[in-house]
C-alpha cells in the first residue's frame, strides 16, 4: 500500500470538545482578521471618489469604471496616471502617493490574511497559516510560506487595523482638498506633457 501524500484528517471530535477552552483566542484572531478586511474595503471604496473627482463624473460613472477594472493595482494605477495629469499641486499629488504607497502595504498583509490556509491545533486554537502562493527560491519551488499566528502576529494585525482606519480618515480629508484644487481648472495641452 502506498503510503498516502495527504495531511492526517483533524479529531474533529476532540477539537470540538477542546475549543470552547480556547474560544477567546480565536475570536480575536478572527475579530481582527474580519476588521482588518472591512477597514481594507471601506478605504479601497473610497478611491472611487478620488476617480470620480479626477474624472469630473459622477458617482455612478466612477463606480463603473472602477468596477471595469478587475484588481485593485489596475484601479490605484489609473487614479496615479490621472492624478499625474490633473494634480498640478505637488504636495498634494505626493500627499495621494503616500497615502496610496500606504494602502498598498496593508494590501499586503490583508492578502496574506484572505488568501491562505489556516492550521488549527488540536486545543482548537489558530496556530499558523499557510500562504496559498508558490514561492520560489534559487533552488527551489514550495508551496506557501507557513507562519506562526503567534502574539507578535496578532499585534502585527493589529497595527494594520490601526493604520487601516487611519488611511480611512486621512483619505476623507483629503477629498475635498482635491475637489478643491481640480474645481476649475480645465484641462489643457500640457497636462499630458511629462
Amino acid at each position: 500500500m502506498t503510503a498516502s501524500h495527504l495531511p492526517q484528517k483533524p479529531d474533529f471530535a476532540a477539537l470540538e470538545a477542546a475549543a470552547p477552552e480556547t474560544a477567546d483566542r480565536r475570536t480575536t484572531v478572527l475579530s481582527l482578521i474580519g476588521s482588518l478586511v472591512f477597514n481594507w474595503s471601506n478605504n479601497e471604496s473610497l478611491f472611487i471618489y478620488v476617480l470620480m473627482l479626477l474624472l469630473k463624473v459622477d458617482q455612478v460613472s466612477a463606480a463603473i469604471v472602477f468596477a471595469t477594472l478587475n484588481t485593485t493595482r489596475a484601479r490605484l494605477d489609473l487614479i496615479q496616471r490621472l492624478a499625474r495629469v490633473k494634480i498640478r499641486d505637488k504636495a498634494l499629488s505626493k500627499e495621494l502617493d503616500r497615502v496610496i504607497d500606504r494602502f498598498n502595504d496593508g494590501t499586503h498583509i490583508r492578502n496574506e490574511f484572505n488568501h491562505c490556509m489556516y492550521t488549527v491545533d488540536n486545543t482548537g486554537v489558530i496556530s499558523h497559516t499557510q500562504s496559498m502562493r508558490l514561492v520560489q527560491t534559487r533552488s527551489a519551488l514550495r508551496f506557501g510560506e507557513v507562519k506562526p499566528l503567534d502574539d507578535a502576529r496578532i499585534h502585527e494585525i493589529s497595527e494594520a487595523v490601526r493604520e487601516m482606519a487611519r488611511i480611512n480618515r486621512e483619505i476623507w480629508d483629503f477629498l475635498p482638498r482635491l475637489e478643491d484644487h481640480l474645481r476649475d481648472r480645465e484641462p489643457t495641452s500640457n497636462d499630458l506633457k511629462p
